[in-house]
């Protein structure tokens, strides 16, 4: 019966009112957030989802390709996941943003029924965080993925800014929206 209860579920399934490590990725691992401009993007969607009281951030880094959060979904925003509504809004907002660029744009066109372009992978990774070992060990891995070497965006992790590690080293609030996951367990 266990069994079937998570029969069909996608990866990015979130059980509402649960702490989540989520993943999502730009389709084909464009590079599309390099640009501050983009990174605001994902701030400003974080920041009104939150505001709304539809999700709790604890946790996030923009990174060139894809974005981590420790998050929890509070509500749905109307019929739709507060996931669903932060991968719609951002997308949209990133296809305004490049509309005067058609080669940039067509990086991201498919061909779909229901759209025109894609600049999320589907199916985003959601990871439970049942333990505090296991949040501890996902809020390392988050702060620490500007200094891996491939990137190498920042010699300490409180030095990149699109992160959350400024808020949990140095209790400096850049970022409104964050909440310490650490009262969480």
């Amino acid at each position: 019966m266990e069994k079937d209860q998570y029969a069909g579920k996608r990866k990015s399934y979130m059980e509402i009112g649960k702490v989540f490590f989520w993943t999502a990725t730009i389709n084909n691992w464009k590079h599309l957030l390099r640009e501050d401009k983009f990174k605001e993007v994902v701030v400003q969607s974080l920041r009104t989802l939150s505001e709304r009281g539809l999700i709790d951030v604890f946790a996030f880094v923009i990174m060139p390709n894809h974005i981590h959060l420790i998050w929890r979904t509070n509500a749905l925003n109307g019929k739709e996941t507060a996931q669903g509504s932060f991968l719609k809004f951002t997308a949209h907002e990133f296809k305004k943003m490049r509309k005067d660029n058609s080669t940039e744009l067509q990086k991201y066109a498919v061909d779909a029924h229901n759209k025109k372009y894609e600049f999320w992978q589907r199916d985003s990774l959601a990871v439970p965080l049942y333990s505090r070992h296991v949040m501890l060990q996902k809020l390392h891995y988050i702060h620490l993925n500007p200094l891996a070497a491939y990137w190498n965006l920042a010699n300490e992790p409180w030095d990149y800014y699109y992160s959350s590690a400024r808020y949990y080293e140095m209790n400096e609030k850049n970022f409104g929206f964050l909440k310490d996951v650490r009262e969480e367990f």
